[in-house]
């Protein structure tokens, strides 16, 4: 075998032998195959597809490229969620202790924030002595604990996908929907969940903007985890909109704790309540309804022993930027768009997220939003309050912001769009 050799047939549209792939995932990982060397073949795959059964193998290889993580210890059937990202995504924090509250075991490995996206690791470390980072004897002592557990992926899962993913992010091959679906789910599995459920975001603050090409993504990764032995289950979910009232990381856990408390804003609760079904059928458990669990404060009681478990106080208060401007709605009349891409970029500008994975966040900063689409509205009234440490961000926050709002006048009739889009098995 040579890297040069396999680049030429994928280059050629040939369809890479399972051998071929094992053995450049394997090299690549080992260093025998050079950064350039992989850097040609991404691109070579991005430009001419893989078959599924290429992409299949694939992943199957970079799985075998590290460890795989084992729950058969635990009494619990196990379940998890990933959402392939968006503004307001707080989903996982109120998920993942509500399920456990309902009988199955959440092992979630989490990641952090890049660009308009927001990241779980970077919001549950709002929240004074938490840790993200836990060995596997740990992980399975918090899951033991609290039937939960967010926290980072272990250096030795799927190391050829990290090599891979930090690749592709300086190479422009990132938008490969084969390249996506093996880096996800080459992680989920590996992970050693017993049931997954895919939330796929399609819209213009999502990675998919078009819901064709989400439906593809989420095709694939569904077959992926059936191929692999693990129940899979999508739902495509709008992402046009952001999710919630808040985008940022101490913002968004408070709302995640309202949600908890048996309130939180109605997407938010909606989608959770929908994930939580998905992931407690997955895993074949039919006990405590969620509905049930978010009102008789069960999940809540999980939450904050999920949290002190990892080192966290759910009773310390949680960070609040320094400085604060509202941003009044330019007109009345009907609220017809909050583009959740233009809120998100206002988020990471004011400190809320990273351009690089090594910068630092502002806990405090990010976007509060007073009306969602659909919501009457007054000239002058307060449509968003932007958060953040350093006020200098604030010119730049309303940049992003400036063609992210449309007001239809009054008697405009609109109907916000559904949540939850499509369901692939």
């Amino acid at each position: 075998m040579d890297a040069v050799a396999v680049i030429r047939a994928k280059r050629d549209r040939a369809e890479l032998t399972d051998a071929q792939i094992d053995w450049v995932i394997d090299a690549y990982t080992r260093g025998e195959v050079a950064d350039e060397q992989m850097a040609a073949l991404a691109m070579a795959i991005l430009l001419n597809g893989m078959t599924a059964r290429e992409t299949v193998r694939w992943t199957d290889a970079m799985i075998r490229s590290g460890e795989r993580m084992d729950f058969s210890a635990l009494p619990l059937p196990t379940t998890d969620k990933h959402s392939t990202g968006g503004v307001g995504d707080k989903i996982t924090l109120p998920l993942a202790p509500l399920v456990a509250a309902c009988g199955a075991a959440v092992p979630q490995l989490s990641g952090r924030g890049l660009g308009h996206t927001g990241g779980t690791l970077d919001k549950l470390e709002s929240i004074p002595g938490w840790r993200a980072r836990l060995g596997n004897a740990e992980m399975l002592e918090v899951l033991r604990t609290a039937g939960a557990v967010i926290c980072a992926a272990g250096d030795g899962l799927a190391p050829a996908d990290r090599k891979l993913y930090a690749l592709r992010d300086v190479t422009g091959t990132v938008e490969s929907i084969p390249l996506i679906a093996s880096s996800i789910m080459s992680k989920k599995i590996a992970e050693g969940t017993g049931a997954l459920v895919l939330d796929v975001k399609v819209g213009t603050g999502a990675f998919m903007t078009s819901l064709e090409s989400a439906r593809e993504l989420a095709r694939t990764m569904v077959e992926l985890g059936r191929s692999a032995g693990v129940g899979t289950v999508a739902l495509l979910t709008g992402m046009s909109t952001p999710l919630g009232l808040t985008a940022g990381n101490a913002l968004e856990v408070r709302e995640s704790v309202e949600v908890l408390a048996g309130g939180g804003p109605a997407d938010v609760v909606e989608l959770t309540l929908a994930l939580a079904r998905e992931m407690l059928a997955g895993a074949g458990v039919r006990g405590k309804d969620p509905e049930t669990a978010l009102k008789d404060g069960s999940a809540m009681d999980h939450w904050r022993r999920m949290i002190a478990a990892q080192g966290g106080d759910p009773d310390a208060p949680l960070p609040v930027a320094r400085e604060r401007q509202v941003v009044a709605a330019p007109a009345t009349g009907v609220l017809t768009r909050l583009d959740a891409y233009a809120v998100g970029v206002a988020a990471w500008r004011l400190g809320a997220g990273r351009a690089r994975k090594e910068d630092p966040v502002q806990a405090g900063a990010g976007v509060e939003l007073h009306a969602k689409p659909g919501a009457s509205v007054t000239a002058g009234q307060p449509l968003l309050t932007l958060h953040t440490d350093t006020p200098e961000r604030f010119g730049y926050a309303l940049d992003a912001l400036a063609d992210g709002i449309d007001i239809a006048p009054v008697g405009t009739g609109f109907t916000p769009p559904p949540l939850i889009l499509d369901r692939l098995d």
